[in-house]
């Protein structure tokens, strides 16, 4: 474990594993420790991974002023940990709703971006978002055997209560997880199982709070971006649904987007051999 000091004093923790290039990775969760992540799929036999642990998770301090929770906000720690690699440019992956923080950092720092990997990103940055049917539509290719005829059942739930403006169970939120999966094993239970202890609750909700987006501002931003992008779907994920990457794919300049075949929200999990394979063939070659 490796620690900087951010632009407000907070201090911040880095694990580093593997050897070679270095490729910064945001953590998703929202605002779960980077532990989660792996050496993704194997992509540690390659590339040096420098996993972030975001702050207030993980071996990170919490700051003194929680509203920098907010996403928008984190911007500055991504700089300021390009700033003590000593890196003039930098390959990045992001995960899940760290998608966001990434898509944010490029429309705020365009020139210290190389290379990108989005993968199953959420995309509130840039105001995109599936629809209820579009999502229930990907969810419902899964029926017809268990765990997933159960967690259909609790994600139809959850949209409806979502859809009429509810907070749906917490309940419901757990038997619909084996839907983020491709695979449901002992293995990804364990996974699932680590993720309350590994998340900061109080930094989660104030993740994409009131203001931390601007999806004008940010589109405009990412317009600049000259390094090649690749949103990487899952078949089987439903948020972002395969049309929603290509969509935010779109909004780059050189971005491209590639579907994982059976592949769910945790696709180096799902097949690690061909995840790392092709993040490893698109860092050294491009899209």
């Amino acid at each position: 474990m490796s620690i900087f000091t951010s632009h407000d004093g907070t201090e911040l923790a880095y694990h580093v594993r593997g050897e070679g290039e270095p490729l910064v990775c945001l953590p998703g969760g929202a605002m779960r420790a980077s532990a989660y992540l792996g050496d993704l799929g194997g992509l540690t036999a390659g590339r040096r991974l420098i996993l972030l642990d975001l702050r207030g998770t993980g071996d990170s301090a919490i700051p003194a002023d929680e509203s920098t929770y907010r996403v928008d906000h984190q911007v500055a720690d991504v700089e300021a940990l390009r700033v003590h690699l000593g890196l003039e440019r930098m390959d990045v992956l992001a995960h899940s709703a760290s998608g966001n923080l990434a898509q944010l950092y490029a429309a705020v720092h365009p020139e210290r971006v190389r290379r990108l990997v989005l993968v199953t990103p959420t995309c509130w940055a840039v105001g995109l978002d599936s629809t209820p049917e579009q999502r229930l539509e990907v969810v419902r290719k899964r029926s017809g055997s268990e765990p997933y005829d159960t967690a259909i059942a609790a994600y139809e739930r959850i949209q409806g209560i979502m859809g009429a403006g509810g907070t749906p169970a917490p309940a419901d939120w757990r038997q619909a997880m084996p839907l983020a999966y491709g695979r449901w094993n002992d293995e990804v239970r364990a996974h699932l199982d680590a993720s309350d202890r590994e998340k900061n609750a109080v930094a989660a909700a104030a993740y994409a709070g009131p203001g931390a987006f601007d999806p004008p501002a940010t589109r405009a931003g990412l317009r600049r971006v000259e390094g090649e992008v690749l949103v990487l779907a899952g078949e089987l994920d439903s948020n972002p649904t395969p049309a929603l990457a290509a969509e935010l794919a779109g909004l780059f300049p050189h971005g491209a987007v590639d579907v994982q075949a059976g592949g769910a929200h945790f696709p180096w999990l799902d097949d690690p051999q061909w995840f790392a394979a092709r993040v490893e063939r698109f860092l050294a070659e491009g899209v």
